[in-house]
């Protein structure tokens, strides 16, 4: 069975089926009058394949009995049918009943323009013609615009996902799973409405937490303000003053990459992983070898009996990235990944961190020596911050040789 509220996954769909297909497969109503296609069928009740059973059915009776949406002659729905660019904005426009002005050209015009009016179609989204609108709505597209319909605004194209499941109006194809180039179906389309049209009208949706952590890493690398926001707290103050919108904007994607000052280092930071170690089904689980990993206490005989696993309470920050290059290697330290420094979260007594192998900090965590894996633990609670709250990337290499960039520096709450 298929939980409510999950968008089911379109693959195997081609893109922009052909009108004139639709109506000789099921009597299907185009251009009626001019205007909009138009569908006619049965009550919501009675489609044949809307099951008591469908993860969408009381979406697509509530879109039914609004009139944004109908079924089809022969008595069906067609849930899994891919949805137009055209297509999905007529229903949105016609759920939000924004005023459509009659045109003499094709019959999509109307709805385009209101919404264009409204802000939910910009001129780069993709060409305003005939071609562009008939091509099946990605998921992706569709969170744009589902986005741009409860106010959200952003000049960043590859934001509308974040924005969109964090807003609850997406939630994931599978544990963790996007699928933003994924094809747009009837079924998505009509529960997306039903949560702009809650959304709007001041209702409460829930969002799907492994979905928006995986928009947020394709927006801009990183999960922290998803998986772990409590950690990286800082006054309104701290980001409005640098023209921000939200805290989330203080991470600066274009610093994931570092180079040195003479040329012959480059790191890259792929990506910046939060992991919840209590949440035993989150999506990032299987990235690094959990049940093997250790933490490093600061004494150099380590004690190899500090397994992770026996510790709760605590968030992993995976630094997923790669040397560039290294064009000099007695300057700078072969390593497969790139070196990192994470401020504000200390230990509040380091005497029982050391000696009583108390976890009370941030923590280096290793397999064999204390090097060979790109993460530290860090409890949830507990910590102390002496300093900034800071996520850097430094070149390994030692004196004047050792730069290093911040990707993150929040003033924090100290």
């Amino acid at each position: 069975m298929k939980r409510i509220g999950k968008e089911k996954a379109s693959w195997g769909k081609k893109a922009g089926w052909m009108l004139a297909a639709a109506v000789l497969a099921t009597g299907t109503v185009w251009g009626a009058a001019g205007g909009a296609p138009q569908v006619h069928a049965a009550a919501a009740a009675d489609f044949t394949d809307v099951k008591s059973t469908h993860w969408a059915k009381s979406s697509i009776e509530a879109g039914v009995a609004k009139g944004y949406v109908d079924g089809y002659t022969n008595g069906t729905f067609k849930p899994d049918a891919s949805v137009s660019r055209a297509e999905f904005v007529k229903m949105v426009v016609a759920a939000m009943k924004l005023e459509v002005k009659e045109t003499s050209g094709k019959w999509y015009v109307p709805y385009v323009d209101a919404a264009s009016a409204k802000g939910w179609y910009a001129a780069g989204d993709f060409a305003n013609n005939e071609a562009a609108w008939n091509k099946t709505m990605t998921r992706e597209e569709m969170a744009r615009v589902a986005a741009r319909a409860i106010g959200e605004t952003s000049k960043e194209d590859d934001k509308w996902m974040y924005l969109a499941t964090k807003a609850g109006l997406i939630q994931g194809v599978g544990k963790g799973q996007l699928a933003p180039q994924g094809l747009t179906t009837r079924a998505q389309s009509v529960v997306i409405i039903e949560r702009i049209l809650t959304a709007n009208a001041g209702g409460k949706l829930d969002s799907d937490r492994y979905a928006t952590g995986a928009a947020e890493i394709l927006w801009h690398g990183t999960n922290i303000f998803t998986v772990m926001p409590e950690k990286f707290v800082t006054p309104e103050s701290d980001w409005k003053s640098k023209g921000k919108s939200s805290v989330e904007e203080m991470w600066n994607e274009k610093n994931m990459t570092i180079t040195s000052k003479d040329g012959l280092y480059q790191g890259k930071l792929e990506a910046l992983i939060a992991i919840d170690l209590d949440d035993k089904n989150d999506p990032n689980r299987s990235l690094l070898p959990l049940d093997k990993l250790k933490w490093f206490n600061g004494y150099e005989n380590m004690n190899k009996n500090l397994l992770i696993s026996k510790e709760k309470g605590n968030y992993l920050l995976y630094f997923k990235g790669k040397q560039v290059f290294n064009k000099d290697t007695k300057k700078y330290i072969n390593r497969g990944y790139v070196p990192f420094r994470v401020r504000g979260f200390d230990s509040p007594n380091e005497d029982l961190m050391y000696s009583k192998n108390k976890l009370n900090g941030i923590a280096p965590v290793y397999v064999n020596d204390d090097i060979d894996t790109p993460a530290v633990i860090i409890p949830k609670t507990g910590t102390v911050q002496q300093d900034r709250i800071a996520i850097q990337l430094v070149t390994p290499g030692g004196g004047q040789l050792k730069t290093d960039i911040d990707v993150l520096s929040l003033r924090g709450v100290q």
